[in-house]
C-alpha cells in the first residue's frame, strides 16, 4: 500500500508542527513563527520550513493550533472615539497608535481585531486573548466597561490614583508645564485653557499648566465637550460674545483641532495671533506645520506608543509582570 511522504497511512491527520521541526532541526515556535511568515525567523529559515511542509503535506491548521493553545492569538484594539466630520478615524490619533499596534502583534503572529466600546460582545472581541484601549472616556467609563470582559487590559491615555490597570501614554503633566513655560517666557499672564477635564488626559494637561505657571498668570477654562475644530471655534466665539473685554493673551488647547477652531473665533473677533494672543495646540499633528499660522503645538509620539501598547500586552500574555510607563512629549514651537 502506498503512503504518506511522512510515512503515515492516507487518511492519518498527516504531519504535525512538531515532526517539520524535527526534520528541519529547529524549535516548533520557529516552525510556527516561520509559516506565519514572521521577520523574527530568517528568510533563509522560512523558505527551508515552507519547502519541507510542502514536501510533507502539511497544512497549517490554526483552528487546532488555537484551540490546543487555548489561545486566539488576536488581541481586539477597541478605539473609544465617535468619528465626525470634523474629527474622522483617519486623523494621526488614533492611526498612528494603530500603525504601532499592528505592527507590533502581527510580527509575533497575532491577529488585530479592531472595533468600538459598542462591540463587545460580539464573537471576536470575546475571543480575543486581551484588550487594548485607545482612550479611557470621560469619567473613565470606556475603562470600566472592558474591564467587566476580565480579560488582560492595556490603555492609552493617563495614569489615575487607585488606578488597577496598565496604561500607557504621553507624560500630559510635562507637556503641559511645556505650554506654561512658552507663555511665561513670552511675557503672557492673561490665560485661556481650552480642554474638557473630564478626560484624564486633559486633566492632567490642564494640572500640569497651572502647576507651572505657579500662580504667575490667571487661568480661565473653557470646557468644550467634543475634539473638533468646530468644537473649539463655537467655545472661543461664545466666550468672547459673552465677555467682549476679556482680556487674555494667551491660550492653551488640549488638542490641535481645537486651537485651529479657536484661531479662527479670535480673528474674526479681529485678534491677532500671534501679536494680540499666542495660541499653543496638541499633539502636533500634520495639519498643525501647514495651519495658517503654523501653529505651535506639543508633539505625542503615536507611533512609539502603539507599539509599547502592543509590547505591554504581549508581556501580559506571556505572564509577565507589567508596569505602566510615559512616553516623553516635546514643544514644537512654530509662528502662534
Amino acid at each position: 500500500m502506498a503512503q504518506a511522504k511522512h510515512g503515515k497511512a492516507p487518511g492519518d491527520p498527516g504531519p504535525t508542527m512538531e515532526d517539520l521541526a524535527k526534520l528541519a532541526g529547529v524549535s516548533t515556535i520557529t516552525v510556527s513563527r516561520a509559516l506565519r511568515d514572521s521577520p523574527l525567523v530568517t528568510e533563509k529559515t522560512r523558505e527551508k520550513i515552507r519547502q519541507l511542509a510542502s514536501e510533507q503535506g502539511y497544512r497549517f491548521n490554526i483552528s487546532a493550533r488555537n484551540l490546543r493553545m487555548r489561545r486566539s492569538y488576536s488581541v481586539a484594539v477597541v478605539v473609544e472615539m465617535t468619528p465626525v466630520k470634523g474629527r474622522p478615524m483617519s486623523d494621526p490619533y488614533p492611526l498612528e497608535l494603530l500603525g504601532g499596534i499592528t505592527q507590533e502583534l502581527t510580527t509575533s503572529g497575532y491577529s488585530v481585531v479592531l472595533t468600538s466600546k459598542q462591540l463587545l460582545d460580539t464573537a471576536p472581541v470575546q475571543g480575543a486573548d486581551g484588550l487594548i484601549l485607545l482612550g479611557q472616556g470621560s469619567h473613565g467609563e470606556a475603562v470600566k466597561a472592558l474591564q467587566q470582559t476580565n480579560l488582560p487590559l492595556v490603555v492609552w491615555g493617563a495614569p489615575e490614583d487607585g488606578a488597577d490597570y496598565v496604561v500607557v501614554g504621553s507624560h500630559n503633566r510635562k507637556g503641559g508645564a511645556s505650554a506654561a513655560e512658552r507663555f511665561l517666557e513670552q511675557g503672557r499672564r492673561k490665560l485661556i485653557f481650552l480642554g474638557d477635564v473630564d478626560h484624564a488626559e486633559v486633566q492632567e494637561r490642564c494640572a500640569g499648566f497651572i502647576e507651572a505657571l505657579s500662580g504667575r498668570a490667571t487661568v480661565h477654562i473653557l470646557r468644550p465637550k467634543a475634539f473638533t475644530f468646530e468644537a473649539g471655534f463655537e467655545c472661543v466665539s461664545t466666550l468672547l460674545k459673552k465677555k467682549p473685554g476679556l482680556a487674555c493673551d494667551g491660550l492653551f488647547a488640549a488638542s490641535d483641532l481645537l486651537a485651529m477652531g479657536a484661531i479662527r473665533a479670535l480673528t474674526e473677533a479681529s485678534l491677532r495671533v500671534p501679536d494680540d494672543i499666542s495660541v499653543i495646540g496638541y499633539d502636533d499633528t500634520p495639519g498643525a506645520a501647514s495651519f495658517v499660522p503654523p501653529l505651535t503645538s506639543v508633539h505625542q509620539y503615536l507611533r512609539d506608543g502603539g507599539v509599547l501598547l502592543a509590547k505591554k500586552m504581549l508581556a501580559m500574555l506571556e505572564g509577565q509582570s507589567v508596569q505602566s510607563e510615559m512616553l516623553p512629549t516635546t514643544l514644537i514651537v512654530r509662528h502662534t
